[in-house]
């Protein structure tokens, strides 16, 4: 099965060229151990990296075959950063309901927002929308979690990113799913559907929560994931009323609930993790669980603020997320590193806590880890795949710099990312677009804006 069978057209870069050179820049590979490399550059060949070398000018100047070349220098390069969770087509709800608590925000706003607008047609314009701000701020790969994913599906390969795109799982009435008892069904479907159609796109599934999920839901959840061996998706233990309530009903709080299920493993990415005691984290460690860190979202809400130190020291992985715009209300990682890492010396009153160069791992090589894809993304190195950002130092706020892992955390924002190459595609150069058409995206989705009303 391929994208051509499900009727998408392979997306058409304006650029096809076989080969690239990045050339010039300093290079942050994020390899463990490895210090920048000044004026270096990078050749990508058939979507891969084949070297990375100290910039010979003269040699540049005398390649014959055809090459593209992207100019870095005063320039960083480094991988592109992943989203470790986020609901891209909630860009339809970026401040529909702000400044609310979060069962008010999701029970009373949300919820009923997405069964009343939310429809194919929405979910894929609004996933475009995202994959526009993410390519814009630097970001090559997400993992997604909603509901019609085929649509978000579509739109996240027409924008030559990186993901993993799970179908949502709750037990009452969602968004496409009439009857609860199908969205089991309809998750399954939806892996069979597009699993092995692009090296680009994994399948997955969502469960949205210990409590919105009986424990037969996460059982089954749980079992598919296993058969078709793809991660498993899981807000937990987001506030403190939610790990309450888990215990009121099961008795157990939320992680050993999960862990008496089954469900905590490997193969696990629990989203958010704020309410968690000893014992808990000390289990997630020791079953390998993937923990995705969502400060900003957290702080919106006033759910809580996450020990991620704690987590770190122990040895988790641990990836950063936005979440979706109704709760962040942007798409940009360099903001939520900024985020994370102030937050963290805040919550531990200890200003080494979480520093830049960890929190940088967290959206690169521990974002990948994430994924299970650590062996061909996240780091700068000969033969992983050639998901790169190419950042522009010419900005006054990044004058001067003496350390880059600094100046990329708390100083960098989005908007200083020139180009994107995904896969050896290139997506954004000089900050142009390549593949999408961003005019006629925003005029689409303000048009579906106009019939939303709070």
């Amino acid at each position: 099965m391929n994208f051509a069978n499900q009727g998408i057209q392979e997306p058409q870069p304006t650029e096809m060229a076989p080969d690239i050179i990045i050339e010039g820049g300093t290079v942050m590979t994020m390899a463990e151990g490895r210090e920048p490399l000044q004026d270096t550059s990078i050749f990508i060949t058939d979507g891969k990296i084949t070297s990375i070398q100290k910039t010979d000018h003269k040699g540049l100047q005398t390649v014959h075959r055809q090459v593209k070349k992207i100019d870095a220098r005063d320039s960083i390069i480094m991988p592109g950063l992943i989203n470790a969770h986020t609901h891209t087509a909630m860009t339809l709800f970026r401040g529909f309901a702000d400044d609310l608590p979060l069962r008010e925000w999701l029970f009373e706003k949300i919820f009923p927002a997405e069964a009343k607008f939310l429809n194919p047609e929405t979910v894929y314009w609004c996933s475009l929308l995202g994959c526009l701000e993410m390519i814009a701020s630097g970001t090559t790969c997400c993992i997604d979690g909603y509901f019609f994913q085929d649509n978000t599906v579509r739109a996240v390969h027409e924008s030559g990113m990186r993901g993993l795109i799970a179908q949502g799982v709750i037990d009452f009435p969602a968004p496409g799913i009439k009857d609860p008892k199908d969205n089991i069904k309809v998750a399954r479907e939806f892996i069979e559907r597009w699993l092995g159609c692009s090296d680009l796109i994994t399948p997955g599934m969502f469960c949205h929560s210990p409590l919105t999920c009986s424990e037969h839901t996460l059982k089954i959840a749980k079992e598919i994931s296993q058969e078709f061996d793809v991660p498993l998706q899981i807000h937990l233990s987001e506030t403190g009323e939610e790990v309450d309530e888990v215990i009121h009903k099961t008795g157990k709080r939320p992680v050993h609930y999960l862990e008496g299920l089954g469900l905590i493993d490997e193969t696990l990415i629990a989203a958010h993790a704020v309410y968690l005691e000893d014992d808990e984290l000390e289990c997630l460690r020791k079953n390998r669980v993937k923990v995705v860190h969502l400060p900003e979202s957290n702080m919106k809400l006033c759910s809580g603020t996450a020990r991620i130190s704690d987590m770190v020291k122990m040895g988790l992985t641990v990836g950063l997320g936005t979440d979706g715009c109704s709760s962040n209300n942007n798409l940009d990682l360099f903001c939520e590193m900024d985020t994370a890492a102030k937050l963290s010396k805040v919550m531990d009153n200890d200003p080494t806590s979480l520093d830049a160069g960890t929190v940088l791992r967290m959206v690169t090589s521990w974002g990948a880890a994430v994924m299970g894809l650590e062996s061909e993304i996240g780091t700068l190195e000969t033969g992983k795949k050639a998901d790169i950002i190419v950042l522009d130092l010419n900005s006054p706020h990044l004058c001067p710099i003496y350390d880059p892992f600094s100046a990329i955390v708390y100083a960098a924002n989005g908007a200083d990312v020139k180009d994107v190459i995904v896969n050896g595609n290139i997506l954004m150069k000089d900050r142009k677009f390549t593949l999408l058409d961003s005019d006629k995206i925003i005029r689409e989705v303000r048009k579906i804006s106009r019939n939303i009303r709070l």
